[in-house]
């Protein structure tokens, strides 16, 4: 399931017309979970347990952990996680941290 602040859920297809625009696509769930099922093209892992860390980051510090540009508070997002209930949790914590 895929999260974004202007539209709550979208579908896979939603997500590939997004990812032609060069939305940030950010898989929050766990390590073992990305071994097991695979990874996302064009995601980045970083499992909700360390996404307000991750988002309070340094820019260099993230592009460093994470191989990506940090985003920016302006920047468009996406989160997935397996069922949704993380994807919309890490939507919560982006926003109270002020992106949009």
């Amino acid at each position: 399931s895929l999260c974004t602040s202007a539209e709550q859920n979208l579908s896979y297809q939603e997500l590939k017309e997004l990812k032609k625009a060069r939305v940030l696509h950010i898989d929050v769930r766990e390590r073992s979970e990305i071994e097991r099922f695979g990874k996302i093209p064009e995601s980045i892992n970083i499992p909700l347990g360390e996404l307000m860390e991750a988002l309070q980051m340094d820019p260099r510090e993230f592009e460093e952990q994470y191989n990506q540009k940090m985003p920016s508070k302006s920047d468009p997002v996406v989160f997935s996680c397996l069922a949704g209930t993380r994807s919309k949790q890490a939507l919560v914590f982006a926003t109270s941290l002020g992106f949009s």
